[in-house]
């Protein structure tokens, strides 16, 4: 690392402040459908054109396409007859609805849920607690009843997770052998991408989606269909009622939306039910040991406290309450990604 006075500080204080405003103009783009209208017409195009499509101002538009051609999400040619725009490939990829690893969802729940609950982060860090009372008008004592407080959102929840494995679950879950493991249960699996992709992986593996009965009703309706014969469901509250026995159990980004206390509880539930020789693969971003990073891990536990009763912690951490439930034999991999693994055996 170079001296202090190799570093610009005004110009860091600047693109730091300005981190919301990028965000935005990612967000906004998504939800007027920009990205998708240039996928879908072939060609690049004018913004009086794209204005038009998607019934904006011209003004506003133009100032748009030219924040997004700042942060690299759009290419631009300047002809004779104007600016012409098209979609660079990360914005193909990742933006548009129709990718098979479309981050769009994951955007609208940042944009319309996420941020609304983070204008309050001042008052989380004076508080300790998770600000859906004060975003939502609703109590904020079951982080879960809120965050699925009407099927929009749970949907929008949902959809956002699943987009998240279609980029980096096969990362987590390549990151041991699981083979060996047929009988697999996804506790808190939701709208059941992980699931999805452990079968593909693994192909000779039954994975049960174990969730709330509503989650359980919206998955089977929106994302999960019957002749999808290796993924099956099972209805709880895994805090509440009990665990049937399986041979794997997955929690991902689980134990981050809950305390020690409450993490301690689950696990050894899970290692009660577990068979002998079984395990636990715990997928979560994992930070530094001594917690000076990731800087996208320590962001995370930001959020965990303006919208949970979590945080995000270190391996060391985890292995702690692994142990405390009673599993052994445990290791640890980095995917380099944004989630790692941590896989506890009986």
């Amino acid at each position: 690392m170079g001296s202090t006075e190799d570093l610009d500080y005004p110009q860091i204080i600047v693109q730091y402040s300005s981190g919301f405003l990028v965000s935005k103009v990612m967000f906004t783009a998504c939800e007027l459908g920009v990205f998708d209208l240039l996928l879908e017409s072939g060609e690049p195009l004018s913004s009086d054109s794209i204005a038009s499509c998607l019934g904006t101002s011209t003004t506003g538009m133009e100032r748009l396409l030219e924040a997004c051609v700042g942060l690299k999400l759009l290419a631009v040619e300047v002809t004779q007859e104007g600016a012409l725009y098209r979609n660079t490939e990360i914005s193909n990829i990742y933006l548009t609805k129709s990718s098979p690893k479309s981050q769009y969802h994951m955007m609208m729940y940042y944009s319309n849920t996420v941020y609304l609950c983070w204008q309050h982060l001042t008052e989380a860090v004076r508080e300790g607690r998770n600000q859906y009372e004060r975003t939502f008008g609703i109590s904020s004592q079951d982080p879960f009843g809120a965050m699925y407080r009407s099927e929009e959102e749970m949907l929008k929840f949902m959809a956002g997770q699943n987009s998240v494995w279609s980029i980096c679950g096969r990362d987590v879950l390549a990151a041991f052998d699981l083979s060996s493991f047929t009988q697999i249960y996804d506790l808190g699996g939701g709208g059941g991408a992980l699931a999805r992709e452990c079968v593909s992986l693994y192909p000779n593996s039954t994975v049960t989606i174990y969730d709330l009965p509503k989650v359980v009703q919206v998955v089977k309706e929106q994302f999960i269909f019957p002749e999808e014969r290796q993924i099956a469901f099972h209805e709880g509250d895994f805090f509440n009622d009990s665990i049937p026995e399986a041979e794997l159990y997955i929690l991902s980004k689980i134990l981050h939306d809950w305390d020690d206390d409450k993490c301690k509880q689950l696990l050894a539930k899970v290692y009660k039910a577990c068979k002998p020789g079984g395990g636990v693969l715990l997928v979560e971003s994992l930070l530094n040991e001594d917690k000076s990073g990731p800087l996208e891990t320590q962001l995370y536990s930001m959020n965990m406290l303006v919208q949970t009763e979590g945080k995000e912690r270190t391996a060391a951490e985890y292995s702690k309450l692994l142990e405390a439930a009673g599993f052994g034999v445990i290791q640890v991999k980095r995917t380099g990604k944004l989630y790692d693994a941590v896989l506890g055996r009986k």
